[in-house]
This record gives C-alpha cells, structure tokens and sequence, in this order.
C-alpha cells in the first residue's frame, strides 16, 4: 500500500452476479455492488428499472435467480411502502418491534422519534398519522435495532423539508459511527452527500465516473 493512502476496509455487504427474472422478462442481469462499514451509496435508475427488486434481494426478502448476497452484521430495511398497522400506535410499533429484535428498552426508539420529529404522535394510531408520519415510523422501526447495513427505498418520499435536513443529519450520524446506508431512487439530490453513485440500466450496476476521490470501494 502507498505511503498516504486510505487502508482498504472489509466490505458490510456484497452482491455478486444477482439475476432475476419476471417470466420472460429479465430485470437484473449479473449485479454486483459492495459496501463497506460508513458508506453512502445511492443505486439510482429508472421507474421499472429493478431498484426495489435489488434491495429486497439484498435484504433478503427475494430469492435471486441466480448470484450471492453477503451481509457482515446486522441489516435494517426500509421498504418503500412502510409496512405498519394502521389499528396500532407509534408506541405500540416500537413495543413490538424492539420485542422482536430483543431490545431491552426502547431508548433508542425515543431518540429516533425526537431526532425526526414526531414524538408528539406516539399514542396516536398509524392510521390517522399522515404518509409522511408513516415513513417516518418506517424508518424509525428499520433503525430501532442500530442495525450495520441500513437499505432504503425511495426514503424522501412525504418527507417535508424540515424532515429532510433531519434525515441526513440521521446518516451523517449513522456513518460517523461506521454504519453503511444504501439509498434507492430514481433522484438523486446534493450528489456530494455519497461516497458512491451507481446506476441501474439494463439489468447491471454501474459506478458513476464522477465519485468522489475517497470512494475507495466500488462496485
């Protein structure tokens, strides 16, 4: 290694040679991304073009085809359509969830909650909460374990601008202590904020040629 240059971490997350097929029709077509521990990563493409079926592959709730996924840690998914119950409170999710991950409090579910905003909605069940309440709820539950890998869906979506400068000091705290977060959209606003841009097109994920000089992890 040259005198000066940036040690090379082990990767979080890989995905080699992932397929996936719909029928006849081919979505992903030998995908490979790797992600290591502090990294932002956007996988943009296409309405259509496979970006939700490339992160449930990666989060495990799609069988690929064809390929291999490996996560190092802990994994937390947000999905873009937040997967809640609407007869349930904001508080009643955090006691549910932080049962299923054996939690033994939910400190962390309160922090969450103060950091985007919503804490005065906690008794409130999700069915009155408006949809970008609910995508906070989301993503507080996919955060709620402090998970190594955070995959995101489309995560702006509802949010107002307020909770959007919330949401990036969110993962500018999650990567200060080494955690990976992969968004998926098909924009992609403040470019500068990721260490790594690929794009999605014909079924294969390519880097962007304008990464940052410390992106030392590609795909």
């Amino acid at each position: 290694m040259a005198p000066g240059s940036t040690p090379l971490l082990e990767p979080v997350l890989q995905a080699h040679d992932i397929h996936k097929s719909y029928g006849k029709r081919s979505v992903l077509r030998g995908a490979d991304l790797t992600v290591a521990p502090g990294q932002l990563v956007a996988v943009v493409g296409e309405n259509g073009a496979g970006k939700s079926t490339l992160l449930k592959i990666l989060a495990g709730t799609l069988s690929a085809d064809r390929g291999e996924v490996t996560l190092s840690g802990d994994l937390g998914y947000c999905p873009q359509a937040p997967v809640l119950n609407a007869g349930l409170t904001v508080e009643q999710h955090l006691h549910y969830f932080a049962a299923a991950h054996r939690l033994p409090d939910l400190d962390r579910g309160h922090e969450l909650l103060r950091l985007l905003g919503f804490e005065r909605y906690a008794h409130t069940p999700v069915g009155e909460l408006s949809g970008g309440t609910r995508q906070k709820l989301n993503l507080t539950v996919a955060l709620l374990h402090d998970p190594d890998v955070l995959l995101l869906d489309e995560p702006y979506q509802g949010f107002d601008w307020e909770t959007y400068l919330r949401f990036w000091d969110l993962v500018d705290d999650l990567r200060g202590r080494g955690k990976a977060v992969v968004i998926i959209t098909h924009l992609v606003f403040e470019q500068d904020r990721f260490d790594l841009l690929v794009d999605l097109a014909a079924g294969r994920l390519t880097p962007r040629t304008d990464s940052r000089e410390d992106r030392h992890v590609s795909v």
